[in-house]
């Protein structure tokens, strides 16, 4: 064959090969990149067509479906929530017009049925309808309502409920919550609720200052370090001076020497102040990182709707680098703030021996003929403790509930761990500037000796303590979860 021919037909084949590949790089393996743009509307038109898969909670109910509207090549699904807004968050809500978010968005893949782009575009070579798989959570929806309930009566506030041994999610609540059904009229005017904010997850984006509840971060700190043991004693007077200001205990009671027990037991400022300068910057917030602060919870919510936890100058996170006032860092104070779900997950690993799972909504995913494609494995996120230091520190928060400051969250016939916390925050705008709210926390596990839950609550706007307000919340909470168990 002649050389110039053969030469034609190779630069054919190789421009051939350029086109298919490009070709299949857009129609293929960069499709979810296409359709991610905001301009690209295609894919939300094709939406409305699929029968988008429901989500369920833990027991069956259905938190999340899809209904046909119209007939023959009018018919689209539209969402629909049939418990109100008791989902509200962290589902969030799924409408052509208006996008998607929380759960919605974030599953989008296995609800549509897209998961697997070469499953779609097989499904539209054969002719076969596409479907959504059907995604069950681990959500609690007793658990939940109770969550709603207390929050709603206490006001402004979160509540997240993790099982320490696998990270399921059993309960993330959020007071003012929202009725994803009223999205098409009220979306807008939900957007300029800048206060009240109801679509806005107080559990997963809010950011509060701990108060003491941070004294088990710095307990752990100095236990894992070997700065203390629980027999150390630390002198602590009714107050001390700190960075050249005056940090003092409740009523400025003076403790004298004492232990962990004591110290957690009755939240004693000076104690844990000194103790977070004996373990020093560097230790203090590499435990805070293995315990998740400055990072985005790794939880199945967009990026966008889950915040870090930290030290902050402004918007930006601190490092151990920067210059802070490590004796109120310890307590809870300075530029730190904390979200629900944080705390939550700090309350489960000491509960789970150590050990910090990764916080899952999801259980599994169903495919349309009923098999089970996809099931939530259990993963370990860190693990910030040893099994002995947990132990120690559990131990401790027990003696908060028994005898301390948190008594309102005791079980009958169930022993429980935890520890309170007020944090001061005067003129908040949320609160409409007065002089007087508190950011009122309680974070614990239950059962303390075979945990099975782990919980934070809070509630903003309140005149009230920890142990007064969000202490009850978490008894209601853990109850309601404990009697399904």
């Amino acid at each position: 064959m002649n050389r110039q021919i053969i030469k034609l037909f190779g630069f054919i084949v190789v421009l051939f090969a350029i086109l298919v590949g490009f070709t299949s790089w857009w129609s293929v393996f960069d499709a979810k990149a296409l359709k991610e743009q905001e301009t690209n509307k295609r894919p939300l038109f094709e939406q409305q067509q699929i029968p988008r898969g429901r989500i369920l909670a833990a027991d069956g109910s259905v938190i999340a479906k899809s209904v046909p509207k119209g007939k023959g090549t009018g018919r689209r699904y539209v969402r629909h929530y049939p418990q109100g807004k008791l989902f509200g968050h962290p589902i969030g809500y799924s409408f052509m017009e208006y996008g998607q978010t929380e759960f919605e968005q974030y599953h989008n893949a296995e609800l549509t049925g897209e998961e697997s782009e070469f499953g779609t575009i097989l499904d539209q070579l054969t002719g076969q309808k596409q479907e959504g798989e059907q995604v069950v959570t681990s959500l609690d929806p007793k658990a939940q309502e109770v969550a709603m309930g207390d929050l709603e009566a206490a006001g402004y506030g979160a509540v997240v409920a993790i099982e320490p041994s696998t990270g399921a999610v059993k309960v993330l609540a959020t007071n003012p919550s929202f009725n994803p059904n009223a999205i098409p009229t009220k979306l807008e005017q939900w957007n300029l609720e800048k206060v009240r904010a109801p679509l806005y997850s107080r559990a997963t984006q809010s950011q509060f200052p701990p108060g003491s509840t941070f004294k088990v971060v710095t307990a752990a700190a100095g236990l894992e370090s070997g700065v203390i043991t629980p027999e150390t004693t630390i002198n602590a007077p009714g107050s001390i001076i700190d960075e050249g200001h005056e940090l003092a205990n409740d009523y400025n009671q003076s403790w004298g020497s004492i232990s962990l027990d004591t110290a957690l037991t009755n939240s004693v400022n000076t104690w844990f102040a000194q103790l977070g300068q004996k373990v020093g910057q560097d230790k203090l917030f590499s435990m805070m990182e293995k315990f998740g602060f400055g990072a985005t919870p790794p939880i199945d919510l967009p990026e966008s709707e889950v915040n870090p936890s930290g030290l902050f100058e402004g918007n930006e996170l601190l490092s151990r680098r920067d210059p802070v006032d490590l004796g109120r860092v310890a307590i809870g104070q300075e530029r730190l703030l904390v979200t629900p779900l944080q705390n939550a997950m700090v309350a489960a690993a000491v509960a789970n021996h150590g050990k910090l799972m990764k916080p899952q909504i999801w259980k599994r995913v169903v495919n349309v003929d009923g098999s089970v494609t996809k099931r939530m494995k259990p993963t370990v996120y860190s693990e910030p403790l040893s099994a002995k230091t947990a132990e120690e520190l559990g131990i401790a928060m027990e003696g908060v509930v028994d005898e301390g400051t948190g008594t309102n969250a005791a079980i009958s016939g169930v022993s429980v761990a935890g520890k309170t916390g007020t944090a001061e925050t005067p003129n908040n705008k949320e609160c409409g500037g007065g002089e007087a709210e508190n950011q009122a926390w309680f974070i614990g596990f239950a059962p303390a000796d075979h945990p099975k839950i782990a919980i934070a609550a809070t509630v903003s706007c309140t005149e009230r303590f920890g142990g007064d307000v969000a202490a009850p919340i978490f008894r209601d909470v853990a109850e309601a979860i404990l009697a399904g168990e």
